[in-house]
């Protein structure tokens, strides 16, 4: 059964970073989109970053405009782990984050920006329970 453990959560001052891991289980990353997605109350789901990976390396990487520069995904191969640095937070990333995974044809199946609904990650099939994130001012 495959189970995505996301954990790293917190709460930091604008300005801080937090890393966010999630452990997956019964699951290669090999030819597979592995994603961060984010939901703020009263907002839609998110995409924030996403990797088209075929192990033993990641051949794609894509990350939201909003996050570019400040977040970095980064799988973890040999402990089956899939990161996400987040640096120079601010309020506007508080949200709850998510670390999702699908099988891919290829790249294009990982790509963000392909639509809001895409976006969302509604292709994804596999998700964890979340960690928060607050940023304070």
């Amino acid at each position: 059964q495959v189970q995505l453990v996301e954990s790293g959560g917190g709460s930091v001052q604008a300005g801080g970073s937090l890393r966010l891991s999630c452990l997956v289980s019964e699951f290669t990353f090999s030819r597979s989109c592995l994603g961060w997605f984010r939901q703020a109350p009263g907002k839609e789901r998110e995409g924030v970053a996403t990797i088209y990976s075929i192990s033993p390396g990641v051949l794609s990487a894509y990350y939201a405009d909003s996050v570019k520069g400040r977040f970095t995904i980064s799988p973890d191969n040999a402990e089956n782990a899939l990161y996400l640095q987040m640096n120079s937070l601010t309020p506007e990333d508080t949200a709850v984050y998510y670390c999702a995974a699908r099988r891919a044809s290829g790249y294009w199946d990982c790509a963000l920006g392909r639509g809001v609904e895409l976006d969302r990650g509604v292709e994804y099939t596999y998700w964890g329970q979340g960690t928060q994130v607050t940023v304070s001012s």
